[in-house]
């Protein structure tokens, strides 16, 4: 019997505990509202100051990206400026080059006088007549010889077959003969002649008389 009273009033007080607690809890006003808020506000200006950096950063990026695309289109402009000095500059040395070379290389300067009954005519072929008349030839030979010159080099010193290796206004061959009279012989008018003036002598005898062989032949 006094089991059962104590076991009851145990059960009513913990019944009675419970209900004071749900009570309490009623009238408590809430403690999370403010929490909740202040959160939420502090979220959006944490968001708003991100946005607001991207944006910078975004801005600056872009600033950064003119500026480079500015000074790279400058760069490209000064680098074709200076290919186009350099290609310029290169091709005026190989031409000085070239020409230096073609001074050096001759031709010859003749030294001997050019008789009046010559002046008609000039560089080499004024040479080639002197000449003629020197190696005891009239007017009237030169003018056989001036053809044959023709037909073979066109009066130029550095007239050169490949196929056969004939060089020079006579068209020596090989063109090494002419150093008997020369050894200037690649770059000197005057020693070309000579030699082949000397050549026609002795197997043609004259130079209407080779130019009368290339006729017949093409050759002399």
């Amino acid at each position: 019997m006094t089991r059962h009273v104590i076991r009851g009033a145990s059960v009513l007080m913990l019944v009675a505990g419970l209900a004071g607690g749900a009570y309490l809890g009623e009238k408590r006003p809430p403690q999370t509202t403010g929490y909740v808020f202040d959160s939420v506000q502090a979220d959006a200006a944490d968001m708003q100051l991100l946005k607001e950096r991207q944006n910078a950063h975004a801005a600056a990026r872009s600033r950064v990206t003119v500026a480079e695309g500015t000074a790279t289109d400058k760069a490209e402009t000064v680098a074709k400026s200076a290919d186009g000095y350099a290609k310029d500059l290169d091709k005026s040395v190989a031409a000085a080059k070239k020409a230096a070379q073609q001074k050096a290389s001759g031709p010859v300067a003749f030294a001997g006088p050019i008789p009046s009954s010559c002046n008609e005519f000039s560089g080499s072929r004024a040479i080639g007549c002197a000449l003629t008349l020197s190696a005891g030839f009239g007017l009237d030979q030169f003018a056989c010889l001036n053809k044959l010159f023709n037909k073979e080099s066109g009066w130029n010193y550095r007239a050169e077959n490949r196929s056969s290796g004939a060089y020079g206004i006579p068209q020596s061959l090989p063109g090494s003969k002419m150093a008997a009279f020369g050894a200037d012989w690649k770059t000197n008018p005057a020693t070309q002649i000579k030699w082949g003036l000397d050549y026609i002598k002795k197997r043609y005898k004259t130079p209407c008389g080779a130019w009368s062989h290339s006729e017949q032949y093409n050759n002399y």
